[in-house]
């Protein structure tokens, strides 16, 4: 059998979710921007896409790796799904007021510039995935999901509204959380990625 024959197709089922979380990102944006985030129920709405992306991207890297389905485009398109839908929520909250812009800008900088440039020394140089990473991507997920959530919403039952406030400051430590984790996995990987080099010139 040929090395060729061999490879997985690109037609499989990890694949199908990356992309279907790509697909999702402009209907999640949507939903969360209606009545500039004013509507409780299309936050739900928008909630429920945020909660589906994030476990399709926990789910269809561990079926792409127990089932030998691991493809250059699963490669590519798995950080890039990732990253929009993430990235799609930090725009979303900076728009309707519940982060900061700063905040959005910096993370989103760090973010895409690790992406880029793994993908680009894919080939090259091989940066395993560390666990301040993937508590990273757990407090990330965790604060932007509480966030979209309509915890503050003036509609919300009157029994609702104390418990709903504080969730949102809850969310909004674990966001502060997450982007020092986000600054802190940037550096690690940035200097990973320079040692490595160095000893392949060397």
């Amino acid at each position: 059998m040929t090395e060729t024959s061999q490879k997985p197709s690109n037609w499989n089922l990890p694949n199908l979710l990356t992309s279907l979380r790509i697909v999702m990102v402009p209907f999640f944006g949507w939903a969360l921007l209606v009545d500039g985030g004013e509507s409780g129920t299309w936050r739900l709405v928008a909630y429920a896409i945020f909660a589906v992306a994030m476990i399709t991207d926990k789910i269809d890297g561990d079926i792409a790796r127990a089932r030998n389905l691991v493809t250059d485009f699963g490669k590519i398109a798995d950080p890039i799904a990732d990253k929009a839908i993430t990235g799609m929520a930090f725009i979303g909250l900076a728009i309707v007021g519940d982060i900061w812009w700063w905040v959005t800008i910096l993370v989103l900088v760090r973010e895409w510039s690790v992406t880029l440039l793994r993908l680009s020394v894919l080939s090259k140089v091989v940066i395993a995935a560390k666990d301040l990473g993937k508590w990273k991507t757990t407090a990330q997920a965790l604060a932007l999901g509480g966030l979209v959530l309509p915890l503050r919403d003036p509609d919300l039952p009157s029994a609702l509204q104390t418990p709903g406030e504080v969730l949102f400051y809850v969310s909004q430590g674990l966001l502060a959380v997450a982007v020092a984790l986000t600054l802190w996995s940037g550096w690690e990987f940035y200097r990973d990625v320079w040692k490595q080099r160095h000893q392949l010139r060397g």
